[in-house]
């Protein structure tokens, strides 16, 4: 046992010695946040709406573990551009709101309508060390825009029709389907807008919003419109059958046509008139085609055709073709 202590305890002693750190200390870190990304502003009516996201890494790339402050602002940038200038001048916005990561703060626009203001944020760790400014954003703002008036929705048979009156402005169209929340759905120039995506007997919710398009992109928003309910409901009945054609056979009168498409397409109807009397229908048919043996030779026969859907709504009668059998 003595000798074999006597071989490890050498050989464990050149292990340490090889493992040992040699060169300069590591400076320690400076645990500087990194900036905030994200950053947008966007006026709503008579406030500007600013969010971004907070930095999760400081400058060195490691996480940023204590919770931060942040510092946002908002005021006119001086000509030429100097970042300490407009930071000193700025006016500082307070009690910001946080959902999903992305942080929001609003300042009212009251004072800044014709002009043309800067927003920047940064982040202040517990050391209170700062980040650099988020990239600036400048913003014109404008007069708030009126949410549009005269909103309606109509059911329709291509889908359900909206419109209203934003001053030759375009809107942004928000829908509501069941549970869901509201959507942005479309953005449209000018009304009417029809939704083709809708189904008869689905409850849907409609908003509209104004906006105006401003340089670089930006544009201002009005408030959001009150919401209009609509559950469309088919009443609209099929189009018109359309080539109706006959020919006179031996001992028959022989009709065809073209196939109407409609997806809830259910049948047609054959309607009749002997020698000027009044029409009656004479048979339902899914295909078109129709073969009258019902007939007597030297008689007048004239035939009009309706088309059916699976609820019912029958389509005007089509232009009528005649035939005398000999």
């Amino acid at each position: 046992m003595r000798s074999f202590f006597a071989v490890l305890l050498p050989v464990l002693a050149m292990v340490v010695a090889g493992c040992g750190y040699e060169g300069q200390p590591l400076a320690p870190l400076a645990n500087v946040p990194g900036r905030v990304t994200g950053l947008s502003a966007t006026e709503h009516g008579s406030r500007l709406l600013v969010q971004f996201m907070p930095p999760q890494l400081t400058l060195e790339g490691f996480p940023i573990k204590s919770p931060l402050d942040l510092d946002v602002r908002i005021g006119p940038a001086p000509q030429p551009f100097n970042e300490d200038t407009w930071a000193d001048a700025a006016r500082k916005l307070t009690g910001g709101s946080t959902a999903n990561g992305v942080f929001t703060y609003e300042a009212p626009v009251t004072g800044w309508i014709g002009m043309d203001v800067t927003i920047g944020a940064r982040a202040i760790g517990q050391n209170k060390k700062e980040s650099p400014w988020s990239f600036v954003t400048m913003v014109p703002i404008v007069a708030p825009p009126q949410p549009p008036s005269d909103f309606r929705v109509e059911n329709t048979a291509a889908g359900v029709r909206l419109s209203w009156n934003s001053g030759g402005n375009p809107v942004r169209i928000y829908r509501k389907t069941g549970a869901a929340d509201f959507m942005a759905v479309a953005e449209v120039p000018q009304p009417p807008w029809t939704d083709s995506s809708t189904q008869f007997g689905q409850e849907y919710e409609y908003k509209v919003q104004t906006l105006v398009k401003l340089a670089d992109n930006h544009e201002a928003e009005s408030e959001i419109s009150p919401e209009e309910r609509i559950t469309p409901k088919d009443t609209f009945s099929p189009a018109t059958p359309s080539g109706l054609q006959i020919a006179a056979a031996p001992t028959s009168a022989e009709l065809a046509w073209n196939s109407n498409t409609e997806t809830d397409f259910a049948s047609y109807r054959v309607y009749r008139s002997v020698d000027g009397g009044p029409y009656t229908q004479v048979a339902e048919v899914q295909v078109p085609a129709y073969s009258d043996h019902d007939v007597q030779p030297g008689k007048l026969y004239r035939y009009q055709l309706t088309a059916i859907d699976r609820l019912g709504n029958e389509s005007p009668r089509s232009a009528p073709v005649e035939v005398r059998l000999q």
